[in-house]
């Protein structure tokens, strides 16, 4: 898929990851909208890189739906999706005060899952109606995020590990589904990303965390996400795989 002159619809691109996301693709020349719940934010991130603004709650079906008119009023049907919209709040099954509340876990899956699912449906449903950009008949790439968690969670990570397996689980599906129509699916899993809310941590945690990292022996960059994004989108062969992104790290349990 060729990203230049392409619309491109980023969740989540107000900061970290989809931020960096946004900028890589606003560079290599796609007509990027930025879709986040963090208006205000997502309004500075789009100024910086001349990309388009638009609130969104990916959570929302109604929501979403007005916002991907929006992009597409502005930019045509994205031919490219990038879901990086999540949260990842920890949170024991059973802790100090009892049981975790339902409706804690049930937020985490409905962002990070749900919320990946109804940003995905919605692209694929427009890029369905595009004429095919090659002779391979593709229409579209849809890359979702996921993390090592899904794989390896930690202690109090219940929710978010398994809102993470959801979307590990959706892509080998979703991309025979989508494949008749020429929408390759791709999920990326990262480790630790040097983001704002890892940053947030102590220095010694920082410190613990990317010594673990077997090599390099650091937290990856946001533009390393960005760019293998990139690759993706560009390398039609990678279609329905999950990459792990973080340097050969295997989370311990703790």
């Amino acid at each position: 898929m060729q990203i230049k002159d392409s619309a491109a619809i980023v969740t989540g691109g107000a900061s970290g990851m989809g931020e960096a996301v946004a900028r890589w693709l606003r560079d290599a020349g796609a007509r990027v909208a930025i879709l986040d719940r963090n208006e205000e934010q997502a309004a500075a991130a789009a100024d910086k890189i001349g990309a388009l603004a638009v609130g969104c709650d990916v959570r929302d079906a109604a929501d979403t739906e007005a916002a991907f008119e929006v992009a597409a009023a502005a930019h045509g049907a994205a031919r490219i999706l990038v879901s990086c919209a999540g949260i990842a709040p920890a949170q024991r099954i059973v802790g100090r005060h009892g049981p975790m509340p339902l409706e804690d876990f049930a937020h985490v899956v409905d962002v990070n899952l749900v919320g990946t699912f109804n940003a995905m449906r919605l692209a694929a449903a427009a890029m369905r109606e595009l004429e095919p950009v090659d002779a391979a008949g593709e229409r579209g790439v849809i890359v979702n995020t996921a993390s090592v968690a899904a794989f390896e969670g930690q202690i109090g990570q219940a929710a978010y590990s398994a809102s993470k397996g959801g979307v590990v689980a959706l892509t080998l599906q979703a991309a025979r589904e989508l494949a008749g129509a020429g929408i390759r699916v791709m999920t990326i899993a990262p480790g630790l990303i040097r983001t704002p809310m890892l940053l947030g941590m102590p220095e010694e945690i920082q410190d613990s965390l990317a010594h673990q990292v077997p090599f390099p022996k650091r937290f990856g960059e946001p533009e390393e996400f960005a760019r293998l994004v990139g690759h993706i989108i560009e390398n039609q062969m990678l279609n329905g795989e999950v990459i792990r992104l973080d340097g050969a790290m295997r989370m311990a349990p703790r």
